[in-house]
């Protein structure tokens, strides 16, 4: 016979899972704690496994949970599928999708695509959050997000990714920088340069190191940052050279307030969509899969 497994008890599951423990998860559902708790205990007895190690007031999955709530959240994606096609006319989208994006596509890129995607479809709700590249996986794997968007490779092997569009970055100084004249950098400069970069987990920084380090092995960085803008200003200031896609400074490289300097580096990369192979891929994930890759 097969186990009674409810609705409510897998609400109460992938709740948990997202708020971390089951106060948050009751305010969440509108339920007290007491019957948030008893519908995942009954949910755990009624599958006859443990889900969650219990530490202290906060609930952390185990490899049983990990498993399973792929699952759960397409039992549950389904069900509001088939609420959402009973109430709209054929070919609408509703829906809330939750995309992650590394800074630069999420800054440059990802607001103008996302309102003419909302223009289409009004009823739909993106929810778009900026994270460097590491933490957009990161999100992915944890199922806090439908769809990532990222800088450079997936080099997460449980995750899938196609490549979506083309980037070039280009290293920056300000105009009175003494290296703003040169015709070229060479692997003397490259060394003597002192850089502002972004963070270590960004793709930005990772594509230029390994762009850097074919050339020379060390290099001197002032200052890292994880805002384009925050670089861009140090920058402009005089303070170092500066490495960024060339999206983020095409309005400082045509007003003059940076120079763009040639130099031997390789810097062109591709921007990818990434997910997560056993998350549910609604009609509206799909279709904004599409739009993007439409928008290329």
């Amino acid at each position: 016979m097969l186990p009674h497994v409810t609705f409510r008890q897998l609400q109460v599951f992938v709740a948990v899972v997202r708020f971390g423990t089951v106060s948050a998860a009751a305010r969440h559902l509108s339920l007290s704690p007491s019957a948030t708790s008893q519908a995942l205990a009954d949910l755990e007895r009624q599958l006859g496994v443990v889900l969650f190690e219990r530490l202290g007031r906060r609930l952390e999955l185990n490899d049983a949970a990990r498993r399973l709530l792929p699952h759960a959240e397409k039992v549950l994606n389904g069900l509001d599928d088939l609420v959402v096609a009973a109430r709209e006319p054929e070919g609408a989208l509703q829906g809330t999708l939750h995309v992650a994006a590394s800074a630069t596509i999420g800054t440059y890129l990802l607001p103008t695509l996302a309102g003419r995607f909302i223009e289409q479809h009004p009823d739909v709700d993106l929810q778009l959050r900026l994270r460097n590249t590491e933490d957009v996986m990161r999100d992915i794997l944890r199922f806090d997000a439908d769809l990532g968007l990222i800088e450079g490779q997936c080099t997460e092997s449980r995750l899938v990714s196609e490549v979506w569009r083309q980037d070039e970055m280009v290293v920056v100084a300000g105009p009175q920088h003494p290296f703003a004249q040169r015709d070229s950098l060479d692997a003397e400069a490259l060394q003597a340069a002192q850089w502002i970069l972004r963070e270590s987990g960004s793709g930005t920084r990772s594509i230029f190191e390994a762009a850097i380090h074919a050339h020379v092995e060390r290099i001197r960085v002032r200052m890292e940052l994880d805002q384009h803008e925050a670089i861009k200003q140090a920058v402009r200031a005089g303070f170092g050279l500066g490495c960024l896609s060339r999206l983020s400074v095409a309005g400082e490289l045509e007003r003059g307030e940076l120079v763009a300097l040639p130099s031997p580096l390789h810097l062109t990369r591709a921007f990818s969509l990434v997910w997560h192979p056993e998350r549910y891929r609604s009609p509206l994930w799909q279709a904004f899969k599409v739009f993007l890759l439409e928008s290329r």
